[in-house]
C-alpha cells in the first residue's frame, strides 16, 4: 500500500519503464499491449501513489524528472530482485517435488543403498527418492551437471577422483576391503595363485574392472607393484557381479568385495588367491553438491556424517 493506503499495481511499474524506455506514450503503449489512454491512467496513477510527478509531459520526447530519475534505477533493482526472487522459489518447489536424488555404483546401489538409507529414514521421514545408477565416471559427470544432490561409490586415498579436484565435500560412510580370489579346486586350494600360476601355467588370468569404474581406476593404482609379471588379463567388466560369476567358474581371479563374496567364502566355493598384502582397503564415500541444498538434503548430510570422516 501506498501514500493514503492506495494499492500499487505491479503493472504501473511496467509501464513506468516502458515509458522512460521509449519516451512516448504511443510506442510506450504499444510495447505493453494496451491502450494509449491506459497506459497514461496507469503512469498518472504511480505518480499519486509516489507523491510526486515522474514525468515531464511538456518535454519532446517526454521526460524523466529529477524524482523520476532517482525512482528508476531502483524500481530497475527491486524489479530484478522480484524476478529473482520468483526464480528461487519455484527452483525450490522443483527441487522439492523431486526429492533426494542419489547416483550410485552399480554394486552400492544394490548392496549398500537400500539397508544404510533405511536407517536415515527413520530420522527423515519418508522421502521420495531418484536413484541413478551407473559407472563411477558416469555418476561423476551426474554430479558435475548437477543432477544429483549425492554421490555414493567406493574411494582409495591413494586414488583422487575428479570430485576431488573440483572441491565437493565428502564422507565416509562405510568401509570395505577388496580381495584376490578365485575358484577352489578339489583339494579346496585356489585354482589359481598370484604366486603360482595354479594349473602348471606360466600366466594368471586375470578378471579386471573397467578403468571407467570407480574400482578399475583403484586397482589400476593398487596393484602396480603387487599384480605377478606372469598374468594377463583375460576378460573386463564394469559390474563386480559379472566377474564374480567368472571366477566362480573358474575363469581367473578377480579383486571381490569381501560383502559381495561371503557366502562363497563361508562354503568353500572361493578361496584366497593371495596373501594380505594384496588385499585392497576401501572407503564407502558419500560426495555432495558443494553448494546450498533443500532442508532434506542437508538434513541427510549432516545425520551421514557431515563431511567428516564416519566409519560405517
Amino acid at each position: 500500500m501506498g501514500p493514503g493506503n492506495r494499492p500499487l499495481d505491479m503493472e504501473w511499474l511496467e509501464d513506468f519503464l516502458a515509458l522512460a524506455d521509449t519516451g512516448s506514450f504511443s510506442r510506450a503503449a504499444k510495447a505493453r499491449f494496451i491502450a494509449q489512454p491506459a497506459l497514461s491512467r496507469h503512469i498518472r496513477s504511480l505518480e499519486e501513489w509516489v507523491g510526486v510527478d515522474l514525468f515531464d509531459r511538456s518535454a519532446h520526447p517526454v521526460a524523466l524528472t529529477a524524482a523520476g530519475q532517482r525512482f528508476q534505477p531502483l524500481l530497475e533493482e527491486l524489479l530484478g530482485q522480484l524476478e529473482a526472487a520468483r526464480i528461487k522459489a519455484r527452483a525450490a518447489h522443483d527441487e522439492a517435488a523431486a526429492g533426494l536424488r542419489f547416483a550410485a555404483t552399480h554394486l552400492l546401489s544394490l548392496a549398500f543403498f537400500p539397508a544404510w538409507f533405511s536407517d536415515l529414514e527413520k530420522a527423515l521421514g519418508p522421502r521420495t527418492v531418484q536413484m541413478y545408477s551407473n559407472n563411477l565416471e558416469a555418476c561423476e559427470d551426474l554430479m558435475l551437471q548437477r543432477s544429483v544432490q549425492f554421490l555414493l561409490c567406493y574411494g582409495h586415498p591413494d586414488v583422487p577422483g575428479r570430485l576431488e579436484g573440483a572441491a565437493y565435500p565428502v564422507a565416509v560412510i562405510g568401509r570395505e576391503v577388496l580381495l584376490p580370489v578365485a575358484a577352489a579346486s578339489h583339494d579346496g586350494q585356489p585354482a589359481w595363485h598370484l604366486r603360482s600360476g595354479g594349473h602348471a601355467h606360466s600366466e594368471v588370468p586375470l578378471l579386471r574392472y573397467h578403468e571407467s569404474s570407480g574400482l578399475g581406476r583403484i586397482l589400476k593404482t593398487c596393484l602396480r607393484t603387487q599384480v605377478p609379471q606372469a598374468s594377463v588379463t583375460v576378460f573386463t567388466a564394469h559390474h563386480a557381479a559379472v566377474l564374480k560369476a567368472l571366477v566362480l567358474e573358474g575363469r581367473g581371479i578377480a579383486w571381490l568385495p569381501r560383502s559381495l563374496i561371503e557366502d562363497e567364502l563361508r562354503q568353500g566355493l572361493l578361496v584366497a588367491a593371495g596373501d594380505a598384502p594384496c588385499e585392497i582397503p576401501l572407503e564407502i564415500r558419500l560426495y555432495r553438491q558443494p553448494t546450498a541444498m533443500m532442508g532434506s538434503a542437508e538434513q541427510l548430510w549432516s545425520l551421514a556424517g557431515g563431511g567428516a570422516s564416519a566409519v560405517g
